[in-house]
């Protein structure tokens, strides 16, 4: 920057940390955090809504909600924008304004799975996606994604240019990794008997694509064959959309005593409670059939476990050579793995040893100086 030259003015819409939970969530969040509020060369300002925002069921406020964002999205977000004098728009769902009030934009696409599994989505969602986000993203400076495998994907599926689209690596949940342990929360309490268990972990939203099934199956295969002592443990919630849900697996566990014993689900769970299912794990165990990124796989290294991962998508990418890979469709290949992995400590300490190495590469610093690397070359390409 030119010395006596204004700082370049960056708004970051932060409206959907009111709405999402997951993944989407930890990124927005985590940038926010981590951006450098004493910056020489930017100036953050942050976009909100003064509405409340409905998150329920009620499919008529679900419709209102839908139209509520669109105005927020294409009204109030670039007027306030253009109030504040922002020469950067940043908004990290999907959605940036259609029309650029004197400012440019940067949007962040985490996948393509909107363009792969269409019917997951509210058909309004999917509409106002299609009619209005990607023409909307055309119009944007640059769209960021997570991978070079969801930069393939999105540039496949969605008519955008491939060289606008850029990969930029997350980091692992800061809350999650760098939690004390001084005292379990009262929703850890009630399952701190597994900490003296050995047990698998896996931890996400309990939907079809992340291809639980096919873990159970294995882990059925595992206590049939004798194995009495290890527990397989789920944390997370089922999606909210019931064409997501894994409705035949939780049927199948409540009527086998067998597994619904040994298979513990603790539900949603805050990132600091999380972090101890993590500290007293044996391995983790990532099914997926299609990821964006996949923050649990960096979790899992930060919390030094040994951690086997689908050899699809993205994950091959971010795990390296610090994971074992596995064909998610190979339900007798993949039992023959955890076993062999639960057998053999000597396996499980060198996997460890080089998922701390792999760490080294991912985290939110890293991810926030990409982003200002974007941000000033946005700025400088008028």
């Amino acid at each position: 920057m030119i010395k006596g030259q204004q700082k370049i003015k960056v708004g970051i819409d932060i409206r959907d940390l009111k709405i999402s939970k997951t993944g989407a969530h930890t990124y927005l969040y985590e940038v926010c955090n981590h951006l450098d509020k004493e910056s020489a060369i930017f100036e953050y300002v942050f976009l909100d809504t003064v509405l409340p925002i409905y998150t329920g069921p009620n499919k008529l406020l679900k419709l209102s909600e839908q139209i509520s964002f669109f105005i927020w999205k294409q009204i109030t977000l670039p007027i306030k924008a253009n109030l504040k004098k922002c020469d950067l728009v940043f908004c990290s769902d999907y959605f940036v304004p259609y029309y650029q009030f004197g400012f440019k934009t940067i949007v962040v696409f985490y996948d393509a799975f909107v363009w792969e599994y269409p019917t997951h989505y509210n058909k309004y969602w999917l509409w106002l996606f299609n009619k209005i986000g990607i023409p909307a993203a055309k119009q944007a400076k640059y769209i960021i994604t997570l991978t070079h495998y969801t930069k393939q994907q999105i540039a496949r599926y969605s008519g955008l240019e491939k060289e606008k689209i850029i990969p930029i690596y997350l980091g692992p949940k800061t809350k999650t990794i760098n939690n004390s342990f001084d005292e379990l929360t009262d929703e850890v309490a009630k399952f701190s008997w597994l900490f003296n268990k050995q047990y698998l972990l896996h931890v996400g939203t309990l939907e079809k694509r992340k291809n639980i099934e096919a873990l159970i199956n294995a882990f059925e295969l595992l206590i049939s064959n004798g194995d009495n002592t290890t527990y397989l443990v789920f944390v997370g919630q089922p999606s909210n959309k019931e064409t997501l849900n894994e409705n035949s697996v939780f049927y199948k566990i409540n009527n086998s005593q067998l597994l619904s014993e040994r298979i513990i689900f603790t539900g949603f769970l805050s990132d600091e409670s999380v972090a101890n299912f993590y500290k007293h794990a044996t391995l983790y165990v990532f099914p997926s059939i299609n990821e964006g990124f996949g923050i649990p796989v960096l979790e899992a290294f930060a919390h030094q476990l040994p951690v086997a991962i689908a050899n699809n998508s993205c994950l091959p990418e971010v795990a390296g050579d610090a994971a074992i890979a596995f064909d998610p469709y190979d339900v007798p290949k993949l039992y023959e793995l955890i076993k062999i992995l639960l057998e053999q400590p000597n396996l499980r300490k060198e996997l460890i040893e080089k998922g701390l190495n792999r760490l080294e590469h991912f985290s939110w610093d890293k991810t926030v100086l990409e982003l200002e690397q974007v941000f000033q070359k946005a700025y400088d390409n008028q």
